[in-house]
């Protein structure tokens, strides 16, 4: 059965966006964008979105090299993804999400101009083309 809620992290060592998605539409919302420090969330933080969301799956972006090899980002988000499948025992994905932050920018930048520009909502954005590229990819 296709997942019809899903959760987005565009995974990063400073900022991890969020954004949730319906499967019915194949389409994702920003929501926000957490604060790490050196890739360590607050917990609490996901715990509270995934109560409040209740997400039938997670995907978490991978940054890949443009050439498709894995980096030390890769492995990092990978780790994310695990523990967050440890700690709260929700079912997870990965999605490759290669020029997602350029896109995101871009799309931003057609809504809004510059001032769209700030970095929460780019990684914000960025989770929802993760999630949007998650479901192109299952059809």
């Amino acid at each position: 059965m296709q997942p019809q809620t899903v959760l987005g992290f565009d995974y990063g060592t400073k900022s991890i966006g969020v954004a949730i998605g319906q499967a019915i539409t194949a389409s994702a919302t920003p929501l926000l964008s957490i604060k790490a420090v050196d890739g360590i969330p607050n917990w609490d933080d996901i715990d509270k979105l995934l109560k409040e969301w209740q997400p039938d799956l997670v995907v978490v972006g991978l940054p890949l090299n443009m050439d498709g090899t894995e980096q030390e980002m890769t492995q990092r988000a990978r780790k994310f993804a695990n523990r967050i499948n440890g700690r709260f025992g929700v079912k997870i994905a990965t999605q490759d999400e290669r020029l997602t932050t350029a896109d995101a920018k871009a799309r931003l930048f057609e809504l809004g101009g510059f001032k769209a520009l700030t970095k929460g909502q780019v990684d914000a954005v960025s989770a929802v083309l993760i999630i949007e590229s998650y479901f192109e990819n299952q059809f």
